[in-house]
């Protein structure tokens, strides 16, 4: 851990949140911040052997920010982690430089609790490569990986790794083709892109909607002819009837 790391976090949220208005702001007010910073001190005490320390400030962290990040994984520079609440890193977690987390995010493993011991020291969480994007509420589950300025879309279910790039959306996630290759590696909050809108069960959605919508249509321009025609009937009726009283 040193100052020069604990200030380039700091200075990426005053990049990526547009809220943030001064260095002095993010210290003092911000929760994510803070759970990066005793993340640091935590896991230089998990590194150095002092597990138990570790685990001690980590729990701090927990309580006190309300974002539990275990000391044993491995955490790049400028880490942003925005609104923070529930936030959960677990042990064998990796995450690269310049990585944005939203509330909710989860990076956790997926190996069953029973025989835990045979799992100690094994590979059970995800790898977040730099740049990625992850949004409120999405879960990235089990030694997966998700590449260099991938998204995660809010709420999304990753259980499958994610292409450098790509987009993760749904549950389970599908991936996504960026629409735009110019579009990678930009920052869009909460991971929203472009692509987004050619979610499959939305266009679905969106299609029934234009059909109901076309039948509609066409069954009022039938019950106007209808009625036209009833109406014509019923003057040529008249005008016979008119004719016979004569």
């Amino acid at each position: 851990m040193s100052i020069k790391i604990l200030s380039e976090d700091l200075g990426a949220f005053l990049d990526r949140d547009p809220a943030a208005r001064s260095r002095w702001e993010v210290a003092i007010l911000y929760q994510g911040f803070h759970a990066i910073m005793l993340y640091r001190v935590s896991h230089w005490l998990w590194i150095s052997g002092l597990k138990f320390l570790g685990r001690l400030v980590s729990q701090f962290g927990r309580l006190f920010t309300g974002i539990e990040i275990h000391p044993g994984a491995t955490v790049g520079h400028r880490l942003v982690i925005d609104h923070g609440s529930g936030v959960v890193i677990g042990e064998t977690a990796e995450v690269g430089d310049d990585v944005t987390l939203y509330h909710d995010v989860t990076l956790g493993g997926v190996s069953p609790s029973v025989e835990s011991m045979n799992q100690v020291g094994q590979k059970r969480h995800p790898t977040i490569e730099d740049r990625v994007i992850i949004g409120s509420g999405a879960q990235i589950l089990g030694p997966i990986n998700v590449g260099t300025d991938a998204r995660v879309g809010a709420n999304a279910v990753v259980m499958q790794d994610v292409p450098a790039g790509m987009t993760a959306v749904g549950i389970p996630a599908r991936i996504v083709m960026p629409k735009e290759k110019e579009m990678r590696g930009k920052f869009r909050a909460y991971a929203t892109t472009p692509e987004m809108q050619h979610d499959p069960a939305i266009q679905s959605i969106s299609n029934l909607r234009s059909q109901m919508l076309d039948l509609m249509k066409r069954v009022e321009e039938l019950e106007n002819g209808v009625k036209g025609q009833t109406i014509t009937d019923n003057i040529k009726t008249a005008k016979k009837t008119v004719g016979k009283h004569r």
